[in-house]
């Protein structure tokens, strides 16, 4: 490992976050104030800026792009999220969404305890975790948030949303962190090593499955920018919809629209889309987090007018094909339960929002935890498959799951004509041997992480159930945020605020082996990775 260059790659990552946090600081600035925006933005901004200079000049490193290897890339990536993840907190440690240095927004000649502090700073960096992998997962409650608090009910008109009562400039540096951090999954080894083809390309066709590289541009600088634009002009459109043709206003439409296309799921509320409860706002919100789950070389076909390849996507119609049954049985389910008060066209509804949104965002537009067992077990298996290789949705990926079950297949043909030669193809070609067997050793890999998970959280939260425990640990590694039981819709983030320093700690570092995804992870786990040559 030759840690010049990783130190290089990793300042220009840690120097870049500063762009985002003056952004928002501006915001801050017009809407709260001089002295809010200086003293929650500026010094986040000032560090991130130091430290990536310094990290860059001690690396000693000119012309990064003719020695990065694979060892290299996957380390940078891996490595970047955490000091990315550490500036992203401190804006809400020292801004007042939880307990920081600086005493509370509401209180500010009133200092804090230092174990208040360091609990403040715990909780910031569990939601910045959450943020830039795209979890979703929110520890915003009234028992770790000094803003919602007893002591601020007193001097404040809390109306019971600890969510909505927050700065909006904080509210939008969780959703701008998301963004970042969903660009990040497709974009990261694009964008970092774009002329070191080594661990560029390595990273580019472990994220875009599917189409080759080389169908979107002649280099991967090029590829990176076409995915960029796809990526920023959806974005854009989905937020257009929202502030135009519904009632929601124009902060929250940008804030769902800069959550929605990373499959993030941050709301602006603690209800999130619940607290609208508009079909029209569900639907566009619908259409957005199922384009997030195809794999995005598909939306460049289609947006180059290249649109019979699209429908040609073996893991896209797969994909299709799971979110239609599940929505079906869901909604059939549900439709059955003499427990809701949901009619049919209800039932259809809000099982079609969560057969999509469980994949992608996280979003909920009801409290799935009390639909019957049989769709929440549909929703669980759907939080496992994810969406599609090369989409910013979690899980598993379809694409693996295909192939793996293809694997299986041929085992079995094999015994039964032992001198068949069965080649497993996917998109009319054959898959490379090595190939299926990396994917195979990604899903063994996968299910060893969330026995594992399962295993740390139910002996650190012993009073957690068997429902809690596996669908969080499943939610955790696939990024996907809400889970079943306590951990449902409706009071997820005083679930999460009731457990324990270990468990959020180890809950944060699940997050990011989540996002790592599984092939970055077996490279770091090797000692070779981190040999000195």
């Amino acid at each position: 490992m030759r840690w010049g260059v990783v130190s290089l790659i990793l300042g220009w990552t840690i120097g870049l976050v500063s762009v985002p946090l003056v952004a928002v600081g501006l915001y801050s600035l017009y809407v709260e104030g001089f002295e809010q925006a200086i003293r929650t933005f500026a010094l986040p901004a000032i560090i991130s800026l130091s430290l990536g200079y310094w990290m860059i000049s001690r690396s000693g490193v000119s012309e990064p792009s003719s020695l990065v290897r694979d060892r290299e890339a996957f380390a940078s990536v891996a490595l970047g999220w955490i000091p990315v993840v550490i500036v992203g907190a401190l804006p809400l440690w020292l801004g007042g969404m939880f307990h920081g240095p600086f005493g509370d927004f509401w209180n500010p000649g009133g200092a804090n305890s230092t174990s208040q502090i360091l609990y403040g700073l715990l909780h910031s960096w569990f939601e910045s975790m959450s943020g830039f992998t795209t979890t979703g997962a929110s520890i915003v409650d009234p028992a770790t948030s000094p803003l919602c608090g007893s002591g601020a009910a007193a001097l404040n008109d809390f109306n019971g949303d600890c969510l909505g009562s927050q700065r909006k400039s904080l509210i939008l540096w969780r959703s701008v962190s998301q963004w970042i951090g969903g660009m990040g999954v497709i974009m990261l080894g694009l964008l970092i090593f774009s002329r070191a083809l080594g661990g560029g390309m390595a990273l580019a066709r472990a994220e875009l499955t599917g189409p080759s590289v080389s169908n979107l541009g002649t280099t991967l600088e090029s590829t990176a920018r076409k995915l960029w634009g796809i990526y920023v002009g959806l974005t854009v459109i989905q937020a257009i919809l929202l502030s135009q043709l519904t009632s929601m206003g124009p902060f929250d439409a940008v804030n769902y629209s800069l959550t929605t296309m990373p499959s993030g799921g941050f709301g602006t509320t603690d209800s999130g889309i619940m607290h609208f409860d508009d079909y029209i706002i569900e639907s566009i919100v619908m259409v957005f987090m199922l384009l997030t789950c195809i794999n995005f070389s598909l939306l460049y076909f289609a947006f180059s007018g290249r649109s019979n390849e699209i429908w040609k996507d073996e893991e896209l119609r797969t994909y299709l094909l799971i979110v239609l049954i599940a929505w079906i049985a869901m909604a059939v389910n549900i439709s059955r339960s003499g427990d809701l008060d949901y009619g049919i066209l209800e039932s259809i509804r809000h099982s079609m929002f969560q057969a999509i949104s469980i994949t992608s965002t996280g979003y909920s537009s009801a409290d799935f935890s009390q639909w019957p067992v049989f769709s929440q077990f549909v929703l669980l298996l759907l939080m496992i498959i994810g969406a599609s290789a090369g989409s910013t949705g979690g899980g598993l990926k379809v694409l693996r799951i295909r192939i793996a079950f293809e694997l299986a297949k041929r085992e079995v043909m094999k015994i039964i004509q032992p001198r068949k030669v069965v080649a497993i193809r996917f998109n009319r070609s054959v898959v490379d041997e090595q190939r299926v067997w990396i994917i195979l050793g990604m899903v063994s890999s996968w299910m060893v992480l969330v026995t594992a998970s399962m295993l740390t959280i139910s002996f650190l939260e012993p009073d957690l159930t068997m429902t809690d425990v596996l669908s969080v640990s499943i939610s955790l590694l696939g990024n996907t945020g809400p889970a079943l039981g306590e951990f449902g819709p409706s009071g997820a983030a005083a679930a999460w605020a009731g457990m324990s320093i270990p468990s959020l700690l180890a809950s944060t570092i699940l997050m990011w082996l989540g996002r790592l995804e599984l092939l970055t992870v077996l490279v770091l786990l090797h000692p070779r990775t981190w040999d000195s040559d």
